[in-house]
């Protein structure tokens, strides 16, 4: 599968908007167009993805072009989503672009529904307390409005992992999380810790 390593973390269901300008990720674009549109997203551990020599997360998101362009000198603008999680089983060579053998991750079974239903809706409480309150302090963050996540619990911990104000790290951990009532659980930590701290900022503190 073609592979962009980048510095964000790409979530199922999450808009990913790419501007590609570099001659080889232009050639990865028409070359998806050509085919059915993916290519894989992985977070660059260490490093810089330019020019190579950069060290690279296991886990990432499949992305499937919805839609693109392409300007008069060459450039790709592409509106991507991400679809589903892979795993890298091999790097391939880069050129002409990066490339990898990859195992596509199911998603496990939800066994406990009703304590998945609970976190969700606290995630959601937390997301829009947490959302609020980076707005008031003109913080860069997602709308309140974006807060009101899918009633599935699976796809709701996708969601909020995206619009949540963390680090790369702390996202591509939230990636990794196999059972999505344990993703839930990690965010709700995270939103609470991360209002705690806005809230000491509102306050002065």
């Amino acid at each position: 599968m073609p592979m962009f390593p980048l510095g964000t973390v790409l979530f199922p269901y999450a808009a990913l908007p790419l501007h590609l300008f570099e001659e080889r990720y232009r050639l990865l674009a028409e070359t998806c167009l050509r085919g059915d549109g993916r290519f894989g997203v992985v977070l660059i551990e260490r490093g810089f993805e330019v020019g190579g020599g950069d060290a690279r997360f296991a886990v990432g998101t499949v992305a499937h072009i919805v839609e693109a362009a392409r300007t008069p000198d060459g450039r790709f603008l592409l509106a991507t989503v991400g679809t589903e999680r892979l795993r890298i089983r091999k790097w391939l060579d880069d050129d002409p672009f990066p490339r990898a053998e990859v195992d596509l991750l199911d998603e496990p079974r939800l066994r406990d529904r009703a304590r998945a239903a609970e976190l969700r809706s606290s995630v959601q409480r937390l997301l829009t307390r947490v959302l609020a309150m980076s707005a008031e302090l003109g913080d860069h963050a997602a709308p309140v409005g974006a807060a009101e996540l899918d009633a599935d619990p699976v796809r709701a911990s996708y969601e909020a992992a995206a619009l949540a104000p963390v680090g790369p790290l702390d996202a591509q951990q939230l990636l990794e999380v196999d059972d999505p009532v344990a993703r839930l659980t990690s965010l709700e930590t995270m939103l609470t810790d991360a209002a705690e701290i806005l809230g000491l900022r509102l306050a002065g503190g």
